[in-house]
Order: C-alpha cells, then sequence, then structure tokens
C-alpha cells in the first residue's frame, strides 16, 4: 500500500517539508516541498535560549508547513528538529507549543539519532556492495560521522561543527579576515581531535560518502572550477577552494553555481570543516550521496509499518 509522507525537518537553516509517496521495498518517490530558509543560529541569544523572534518565525514556517501537507492530502506528517532546537535550553517548552498550537508530534533527534538515520539512508543508496561505509554530513548546526558494514552504524559521532553555527561564532566581515579564518580552521582541527573514537580514526572502510546541501555546493564548485564529476570531492580541490572562497566577498560567493545569497556566508565554514574531517581521517575523496536525513526517516517508517 501506497502511503502519502510528510516529512518535516526543522534544521539549523532550514524549515523543510518533503512530502513522498512511499511503500515497503521501493523507492520513496518526492512529489512536492515547501522550504522557508529561516536560520535558526541566529535566533541563540548568548544564554543559548531561542529567541521570542525565533519562536515567532518557527511557528510562522511550520505552520506554512502544515498547510502545504494538508493541501497535498498527506497521510502522516513525520516532524523533527536537528540541532538548534536540539540545542536550546528553551527547547522543551518550544516543542510543547509547538505541537499543541499545529496538532503535530515534532520529535527532537540526538545527533546520534540523525548520524544513525542519514547512515541508513546512504546504506540504501549505495546497497550491501558498497562494503564498510565512511558517511560525512555537513548541517547548518553540526557534524555527522558514521561508520559501519550493516545499515545501522558501529560508530557515530556528532559534533557542534555546523556551517551556519561556526559562521555566526566565529567569522565577521567581508570579506573574512585571514585571522579569523585560521583560528577557525585551528578550532575544528583540535575538536576533531580531541572527540574522534578509535574506531572511527581506524575505520578501514572501503567507500567514502558525503550527504547534504553543503558537500553537494562545494562539490557543483569543485566541477566548476576543476572540472571534476560533480559526484565527487576531492581534498585536493576542497584545500584550493577553500582558501579562494574564504577571500571571496559574500556577494562574489553568491554570483558562483549553485551558491544561493543565503549560503553564500556559510559556504567558508562549511568548507573548513569538511576538509579538515577528510584529512583528520585521511580520505582523499568522497562521493556526494543524494540521499539524507529526510530519506533515512521515511525509510525508517516504511521498515516499522511494514513490521
Amino acid at each position: 500500500m501506497t502511503v502519502r509522507l510528510g516529512v518535516l525537518d526543522v534544521g539549523s537553516n532550514t524549515v523543510h517539508l518533503q512530502v513522498m509517496d512511499a511503500h515497503s521495498g521501493a523507492r520513496p518517490s518526492p512529489t512536492t516541498n515547501f522550504k522557508v530558509e529561516l536560520r535558526l543560529t541566529q535566533y541563540l541569544n548568548k544564554s543559548g535560549t531561542l529567541s521570542n523572534d525565533g519562536i515567532t518565525a518557527l511557528h510562522e514556517a511550520i505552520a506554512r508547513a502544515v498547510t502545504h501537507a494538508n493541501e497535498n492530502n498527506v497521510d502522516e506528517v513525520i516532524a523533527f528538529a536537528t540541532s538548534a532546537v536540539r540545542d536550546a535550553k528553551n527547547s522543551a517548552e518550544i516543542i510543547q507549543e509547538i505541537n499543541e498550537r499545529h496538532q503535530i508530534d515534532l520529535q527532537i533527534l540526538t545527533g546520534d539519532e540523525e548520524a544513525r538515520m542519514t547512515f541508513l539512508a546512504v546504506r540504501r543508496w549505495f546497497g550491501w556492495s558498497a562494503g564498510k561505509l565512511l558517511m560525512l554530513d555537513i548541517g547548518g548546526g553540526s557534524l555527522e560521522i558514521a561508520s559501519g558494514v550493516d545499515e545501522n552504524p558501529e560508530a557515530t559521532l556528532s559534533l557542534p561543527l555546523g556551517a551556519a553555527r561556526l559562521t555566526r561564532d566565529f567569522l565577521s566581515g567581508d570579506p573574512y579576515s585571514v585571522k579569523d579564518v585560521k583560528f577557525l580552521e585551528e578550532y575544528v582541527v583540535n575538536n576533531l581531535e580531541d572527540q574522534l573514537s578509535a574506531s572511527l580514526r581506524s575505520h578501514d572502510a572501503h567507500h567514502f560518502v558525503a550527504t547534504s546541501k553543503t558537500f553537494r555546493t562545494l562539490a557543483r564548485l569543485s566541477g566548476h572550477w576543476f572540472n571534476d564529476n560533480p559526484k565527487y570531492l576531492d581534498i585536493a580541490n576542497l584545500e584550493a577552494m577553500t582558501a579562494k572562497l574564504a577571500e571571496m566577498s559574500d556577494k562574489a560567493r553568491a554570483e558562483l553555481p549553485g551558491v544561493s545569497t543565503s549560503r553564500a556566508q556559510q559556504i567558508v565554514a562549511g568548507a573548513i570543516v569538511a576538509r579538515a574531517v577528510m584529512d583528520v581521517l585521511d580520505i582523499e575523496r568522497v562521493e556526494i550521496c543524494p540521499w539524507a536525513l529526510r530519506e533515512g526517516i521515511v525509510l525508517r517508517r516504511l521498515d516499522w509499518l511494514e513490521g
């Protein structure tokens, strides 16, 4: 039986509803989507709470997304929030108010759950023949890493190294100062060196995969500048791109192919994290996977319905 699912992703950069037709054993088929650029990390104040303006904007975006879901006759809305809401000190009351007002069941995903759901999507996309996978995912608020041979990863890690968060906290000016960029590079590397587990360091993976918007954008830029296949991203190209992007103004970055005005500011931080994690894990090249967290959520829901 085919079901129409509305996957509502309350992320650090966007509130994104993806409507998918799906049934067990088949590839989920996207039908329509609705997206609001919200940048929730900008509404987190110094005390770690989401501001009243941010809460108001969040309610407005969710109301519009729920309306879109209803207009497209979804059977079920699967709603989840990631890093920005997860890390807000007032997250519990925000979630309660959202669920009561909009009649949904918005759940906060832990960093581990986010990594596991994304890894599931990657495994299903590439299949068993890909062998042991190592997955990287840079979001607006966090970085997720997962590795394993099955559908459930053997090791996961979630760190607050998202592109939007790091841009807000470390980068200012236009273009960014060399000093700020250098400090951020050192900060990211130090975090990775401190937090990476032995199992992830000695991953012995056969296939290296990257997902989500930041990596897709970087791969597209690599293709543009170096005539490389945009399905892949090489660390050598990434290193050259990072320096080049950091020297550019926001306006110049926004004129590059695949870089929206809203992404132009944070692509430098995203490139810094991508380069650092590939370097620390000794990865020369990643393949870009079109499936990520939302697809993983749908696949897990279908597994549950089948069971």
